[in-house]
């Protein structure tokens, strides 16, 4: 199957970049490119892409602000947006997942990491950059860290299995590496995975990785 992809970033050799990198590869078809957040917006709803690789900083219309719109758009269920910027801050890693972004990666990634993360979220997956999950973990843990909220609904529903998926999602491992990890089938995984995201209200896996440190369901790292 080929993955459909919609570059969005303000800077036209950027894009002219991706896309020949992109497209190196067979099972990967870029069908669009905007060159800010409204013709982002206007191109996925034209192209309906797999997915939206998102720029954060462009002129008008941010690109965070174009993911909330393309993923809050009840015409567009099946697009993912992965979040792609040269700043490691921590505002946009909160926005990215807090819009719905399904990843989250810095512009330093090699042509290798693009096309895997392309067909990783393609497949349903979250994919965040190691140097962004470890300030995940530090904003979601903290005493001090994003608004304080009173944990979802469904929290205390998990299951023992549904929490042991979910807090190896949140160490990183796909379906598959779950499914070996925890001695089940890769359907079963996913079943656990889905159930839990309708418990806790989240929209996809990433959402998930957010709920999984703010809620202490992952397991931190004990140099953290």
């Amino acid at each position: 199957m080929t993955v459909r992809v919609l570059l969005a970033d303000d800077e036209t050799l950027v894009r002219a970049g991706f896309r020949v990198l992109l497209e190196r590869a067979p099972d990967i078809e870029v069908v669009a490119e905007a060159s800010d957040g409204d013709e982002a917006i206007a191109l996925t709803r034209a192209h309906r892409p797999d997915v939206v690789l998102m720029d954060v900083r462009m002129p008008g219309t941010d690109g965070l602000t174009a993911t909330r719109r393309i993923l809050g758009d009840g015409r567009l269920p099946g697009v993912r947006v992965v979040v792609l910027t040269t700043f490691e801050l921590d505002e946009y890693v909160y926005g990215a997942l807090q819009a719905g972004a399904s990843g989250f990666l810095l512009k330093d990634l090699t042509p290798d990491e693009l096309r895997h993360a392309v067909r990783v979220v393609a497949a349903g997956e979250a994919l965040l950059a190691p140097a962004v999950t470890r300030r995940l973990i530090a904003a979601f843990t903290a005493p001090t860290g994003p608004a304080d909220e009173p944990p979802p609904p469904g929290l205390d529903t998990l299951t023992v299995r549904e929490r042991e998926v979910v807090a190896l999602i949140a160490d990183g491992l796909s379906t598959m590496e779950i499914a070996d990890r925890l001695r089940m089938s890769p359907a079963t995984a996913k079943t656990h995975t889905n159930r839990a995201m309708t418990k806790l209200g989240a929209r996809d896996r990433a959402q998930l990785v957010v709920f999984a440190y703010r809620w202490r369901l992952a397991r931190l790292p004990r140099s953290w």
